[in-house]
């Protein structure tokens, strides 16, 4: 199934675009899309292929400075256009056993996502709120209106 990508549609507020802004002359990392949770107070920053390890910094110092800077916790995911590996980004460190990805009869898309037993928790998340950030990019990205994590 093509992981048909959607960009249209995508706002980013003005405090996002200084969040943007202050993460890439900070880090250096290309960042391709920035969400600010209020109600977690996070930043959740989707950079390029290969430039998660440039955005977090050695040691995490980066991360440490923006979060300092910001009075926010910042996450950091990979993007990809495939949005299996995309998904699979956004639920590290858990480990993913399997996505399904399929369409339903009414044409909405929904993912199945199986992890391993003993990372349910950290894919979900205090209070749900790591698979809620899932749902929220999935939709996002790829057009995906359901995803349930088994």
């Amino acid at each position: 199934m093509g992981g048909k990508k959607i960009t249209t549609g995508i706002k980013i507020t003005c405090d996002e675009m200084r969040y943007i802004a202050l993460f890439e002359s900070i880090s250096g990392a290309s960042v391709k899309d920035c969400i600010i949770d209020e109600e977690q107070e996070r930043a959740i920053f989707i950079v390029n292929q290969g430039q998660v390890g440039v955005a977090i910094g050695k040691g995490g110092r980066n991360i440490h400075t923006l979060e300092r800077m910001t009075g926010k916790k910042h996450e950091i995911i990979e993007y990809s256009e495939d949005p299996v590996t995309f998904m699979k980004n956004a639920l590290k460190p858990a480990t993913v056993r399997e996505i399904r990805v399929s369409e339903r009869t009414d044409g909405k898309k929904m993912a199945v996502i199986t992890v391993n037993p003993k990372d349910k928790g950290v894919a979900i998340g205090k209070n749900g709120k790591n698979a809620e950030r899932l749902r929220f990019l999935a939709k996002r990205y790829f057009d995906i209106q359901n995803v349930s994590i088994t």
